[in-house]
């Protein structure tokens, strides 16, 4: 039995690697307050990508939800999304030269179940570089609506030097475990 997936999310970035993974789902843009707790990136992340599933849940009972929240943790203290262009370049000069982590909480769930909520954490290195640096990576990759103002999927060797654990999480979405999820839940998959 192949079940249908509803991705709760807006993000490009969550439809393109459910797409790479060869899924076929629905998507539901979630209409939730997202909680920002200053000096707790785990519990920001649990509490945005669980008030999504909710979201999602009371809108589409009965079916498989994914949802999830992204932020980066510098220094425990919690980096989001930038409001502005402004902000973007400050946190990008922040971040120049330093290690951050980048936490994902996504929330798995089956109408046989409870809410599943799995934290997924990746580390990436900045290279030290200028404000002209960023000027240039701000002509080719859009800032807002990243948390961190910064793509590993785009020009990531103009401020990026490396990053351990996974790729995707830093994208937005771990998919090792959202593959795994799937299985499990004998959500349709093309490939």
């Amino acid at each position: 039995m192949n079940r249908q997936l509803i991705l709760v999310s807006a993000s490009r970035r969550r439809h393109k690697i459910l797409t790479d993974l060869g899924v076929d789902f629905d998507v539901e843009i979630p209409d939730v307050e997202e909680v920002c707790f200053d000096d707790d990136p785990r519990q920001t992340v649990c509490e945005n990508a669980g008030r999504k599933a909710a979201w999602g849940r009371a809108r589409r009972p009965g079916m498989c939800l994914l949802a999830a929240d992204t932020v980066i943790d510098f220094g425990g203290q919690v980096v989001s999304k930038p409001e502005s262009l402004d902000e973007a370049r400050k946190m990008l000069q922040a971040f120049s030269g330093t290690i951050h982590d980048v936490l994902t909480g996504v929330a798995l769930y089956a109408p046989a179940g409870a809410t599943r909520i799995h934290v997924e954490k990746s580390t990436v290195q900045f290279r030290s570089f200028s404000e002209e640096t960023i000027e240039r990576y701000f002509a080719s990759v859009d800032p807002l609506d990243k948390a961190g103002g910064y793509d590993i999927d785009q020009h990531p060797e103009a401020i990026i030097s490396s990053f351990s654990g996974s790729r995707t999480n830093i994208m937005g979405l771990p998919a090792g475990i959202v593959r795994q999820w799937l299985v499990e839940q004998r959500i349709g998959m093309r490939r």
